[in-house]
């Protein structure tokens, strides 16, 4: 079974679609379709350059952000109330996903 991800740009234009397979990380896809996300850190939820915007439409259909989570959250530009980072978020339990990439993503953690 595949996940139908939209990555949706900073700046407007179309969005871009692909399939990823269920059971994937975010950031891992978004890395491989050659999306903006840095992901400092390799995944270790230990940075915050992978941020995302989830539409709100599909926030609900993800397992909360842990506490740890939150904090990095509060530590990145641009956030919303459904923002997350993309190291957390596995592609399962869902046929779709659109998220914005954010308009500036700056690593905090080293400052």
């Amino acid at each position: 079974m595949s996940v139908k991800v939209r990555f949706l740009p900073a700046g407007g234009g179309p969005a871009h679609e692909i399939e990823a397979p269920e059971g994937e990380r975010l950031l891992d896809v978004a890395q491989a379709d050659g999306q903006p996300l840095e992901g400092t850190c390799e995944g270790q939820m230990a940075c915050s350059t992978c941020h995302v915007i989830v539409d709100a439409d599909d926030f609900a259909k993800l397992p909360p952000a842990s506490e740890e989570e939150e904090d990095l959250l509060d530590l990145a530009s641009h956030v919303t109330r459904t923002s997350r980072l993309a190291c957390q978020i596995w592609l399962e339990g869902f046929d779709s996903l659109t998220v914005r990439i954010p308009a500036e993503a700056r690593n905090m953690q080293g400052h």
